[in-house]
């Protein structure tokens, strides 16, 4: 549990640490509609680190090529504000627990404002929280 914590933690931090509260308790959320969701690996650190790989060693993800921007970008994911990974650990703890409700209505997508993906098109909109737009791939 405490390395999912720390996965989730981490991901809330660095996809969301700029956010209101309620911007990262959707990040977090979609996290973990994906770990319900039978199309995503069943766990938070699976989740968080799914992305494509080198077929020499799948352990070591293709940069920009993961679900998360932040993990395989290339630049360190050490947290350097004490302050915000505080708030990220304590935003985690709370979704993971299911201390605060999915206000996402089962969001599994999101991305930032300024952006366009492809992918968008394909699912449903549902709400637009600080700097992201979330959307729900629905059930099959």
């Amino acid at each position: 549990m405490l390395e999912a914590l720390m996965c989730l933690a981490l991901n809330v931090y660095h996809e969301a640490k700029n956010q209101s509260f309620i911007g990262q308790v959707a990040v977090a959320q979609v996290v973990m509609n994906r770990v319900k969701d039978e199309r995503y690996p069943n766990n938070v650190c699976d989740v968080v680190k799914q992305g494509l790989t080198y077929k020499w060693n799948p352990s070591i993800p293709i940069k920009n090529k993961c679900q998360f921007s932040w993990y395989c970008d290339g630049k360190s994911d050490k947290p350097r504000q004490k302050k915000a990974m505080q708030m990220a650990v304590h935003v985690a703890n709370g979704v993971y627990n299911g201390h605060l409700d999915d206000f996402v209505e089962g969001a599994t997508h999101y991305h930032a404002y300024y952006v366009n993906p492809s992918w968008a098109e394909t699912k449903t909109y549902v709400t637009r929280i600080d700097d992201h737009i979330f959307y729900r791939w629905e059930i099959k």
